[in-house]
């Protein structure tokens, strides 16, 4: 058991300052005073520090990405400790350009893992190409009957993608979010853009030929480019969920772009934001050639919240909830995640009051404290 005394708590919204009470992988109590009540609870002076939830990253690249620019490309998989690091206690996991060299299986498996070291770990099936690839040769199957697996990937807009049409894009989506509906989870299409013209013009076609709700399909990179940007704020307006990525270019980074948004009146709590993280970045010229490419990080998101808070002057309780609370009800993950409150996951973290991270809890776990690693991955 764990009680953290005498912190102000933002749950993401402020709440005043409490003891909380952990047990096993729970909050059980939140009040303003708890007595240590047997020897074996560890007590942590939350005094001067601030406790919000943990961090969930809707996109990150569990397996590695990359691999487009030939094997020694392929960015090797992530480690339990780069996640801590980051604030993340709740990562969902995807495949992207490579799915040859790269395969669901592996994927699950590395998900497996990653919970048995301490974390809450989602994956989707697919990748960038269509017919998607798939454990059970079934998107439908692969939701329904794997634990881990809450929606699909695909992409669209970009030279790397399968180039589909709308009927297949309405198929995935409808097929998505029937397995969804069937297991319980949230049986979502997360649609990676690229930088083709195109921008959501194929999302659009099918939400206007079909039935589908315009909240199963979820366009993540959209601030790559303005133009792309804005119809996606146009997205947004009309009920969808849109996704940011950290580390793109400065002038449309996710604290810059929320900015603009609360400008064009867009319901700031259909904006997610996320790292991309093990991801590769990758640039070509007019021909499609490789020009560069880089690694992304999983620190990008805990960065960009402090930069949020301290550089821009938002106020904590706003910045959280998207990388917090917004994500959490868009993966229906809530209440469990995403909040703080009595019978929630205790996934949280403590923060210094220069938003700096000093403690990470994890299903209940402490895997860092006073800014020291306690927990690593298998193999670290």
């Amino acid at each position: 058991m764990l009680l953290i005394r005498d912190i102000e708590i933002y749950s993401p919204k402020y709440i005043g300052k409490k003891d909380v009470l952990i047990a096993n992988d729970k909050i059980t109590l939140m009040e303003e005073k708890i007595e240590k009540f047997n020897k074996k609870v560890k007590v942590i002076d939350g005094k001067g520090k601030i406790l919000v939830p943990g961090l969930i990253d809707n996109h990150v690249h569990i397996t590695g990405g990359g691999g487009e620019g030939s094997f020694k490309t392929r960015v090797p998989e992530i480690t339990l400790s780069k996640l801590i690091e980051g604030g993340i206690t709740t990562v969902v996991g995807l495949l992207g350009t490579d799915s040859t060299t790269r395969n669901i299986e592996n994927l699950v498996a590395k998900a497996k893992g990653l919970k048995e070291e301490g974390i809450s770990v989602f994956v989707h099936t697919g990748g960038y190409s269509y017919p998607s690839t798939t454990l059970t040769d079934s998107v439908k199957k692969d939701i329904v009957f794997i634990e881990e697996i809450i929606g699909a990937k695909i992409a669209l807009s970009d030279h790397r993608s399968s180039s589909l049409s709308d009927y297949e894009l309405a198929r995935l989506a409808s097929d998505t979010r029937v397995a969804g509906m069937i297991s319980g989870k949230a049986g979502i299409v997360i649609a990676h853009m690229g930088m083709g013209k195109e921008n959501l013009g194929l999302i659009n076609k099918v939400l206007e030929k079909t039935e589908i709700p315009i909240r199963t399909i979820i366009p993540t990179h959209v601030n790559r480019k303005k133009e792309l940007l804005m119809e996606s704020f146009d997205y947004a307006k009309r009920g969808g969920i849109i996704d940011l990525t950290c580390g793109i270019y400065e002038d449309l980074s996710p604290k810059n772009v929320i900015k603009l948004a609360k400008e064009e009146n867009v319901p700031l709590e259909n904006i997610l934001i996320s790292s991309d993280g093990y991801g590769s970045f990758s640039n070509y010229d007019e021909y499609g050639n490789l020009l560069e490419i880089g690694v992304s990080s999983v620190s990008n998101l805990l960065n960009e919240l402090n930069k949020m808070i301290i550089e821009e002057e938002f106020e904590i309780e706003e910045a959280l909830k998207f990388f917090t609370l917004n994500v959490s009800k868009a993966l229906h993950l809530y209440p469990e995640k995403g909040i703080i409150k009595a019978n929630s996951d205790a996934d949280l973290l403590i923060l210094n009051k220069d938003m700096s991270l000093d403690s990470v809890i994890s299903k209940g776990k402490l895997m860092m404290h006073e800014n020291e690693l306690l927990v690593k991955g298998t193999y670290e």
